[in-house]
């Protein structure tokens, strides 16, 4: 594994809640803005899509009865307001940051463009990314990997609870075995809990690896952006 420039950084919405139940965990946010303020002070570009499970899942309203699309937006509403907040850590952590919105609103965060979204990287800020796509049925996984191939990411960096890919979860069964090497295909046929089946054949296609790692293990990020062995690589071929 190589070193990386531009990557992009997956958070899920509930990687900020911490230890609570529901909404955003300040000092989570404050821990995640040191740790990306560690590899922008580096010299890497860094752009962030962040899910708003946390605070509201469309899938999961729409099991319950709501309409999928209705329930999407609301979800992409959500994430613009998970967006808001890791911008505000960022920029007490001394980040220059940029909200850019799918869906437009102005007041608080800049349309998405994608062109504007490499300048700001390349001048230093961190660029998150709300809204989703901009269109229901679509998960911030392939918002994440859409993203990525627009600005010409490195590679996605999936942020988890846990330090890599599992054969099964890890949290359940004792004897799970951790995956250093996948590739797109292992990933698809095994049906392995990386990123939905539509954000990893977009990665596969444009040959984009995806590094699943523990974000919450201080110093976590900047070890692989350094290549020091850091979760699972996932990428077109293994070794």
């Amino acid at each position: 594994m190589t070193g990386y420039k531009r990557v992009l950084l997956k958070l899920s919405g509930e990687a900020l809640m911490g230890d609570r139940k529901y909404g955003i965990d300040p000092s989570v946010i404050d821990s995640m803005a040191v740790q990306i303020k560690s590899i922008v002070d580096e010299g890497h570009e860094v752009a962030i899509v962040v899910g708003g499970g946390n605070i509201f899942r469309g899938m999961a309203a729409s099991a319950n009865g709501m309409d999928r699309a209705t329930g999407d937006y609301i979800g992409m509403l959500a994430t613009v307001m998970n967006a808001l907040a890791l911008q505000d850590g960022l920029e007490r952590a001394g980040v220059a940051s940029r909200v850019m919105s799918a869906i437009e609103m102005r007041a608080v965060a800049e349309p998405y463009i994608r062109l504007r979204a490499v300048r700001h990287l390349e001048k230093g800020r961190v660029v998150i990314f709300a809204g989703g796509t901009g269109n229901p049925y679509f998960t911030t996984d392939t918002t994440a990997a859409l993203r990525a191939c627009e600005i010409s990411a490195e590679c996605v960096m999936k942020a988890t609870g846990v330090d890599g890919v599992y054969d099964k979860d890890p949290k359940k069964y004792g004897d799970a075995v951790k995956y250093d090497e996948l590739t797109y295909i292992d990933v698809i046929n095994q049906g392995l809990k990386v990123m939905d089946s539509t954000a990893v054949t977009l990665c596969m296609d444009n040959d984009l690896p995806i590094l699943v790692f523990n974000m919450h293990e201080d110093g976590n990020i900047l070890r692989a952006l350094r290549a020091q062995p850091v979760g699972t690589i996932v990428r077109g071929t293994s070794g």
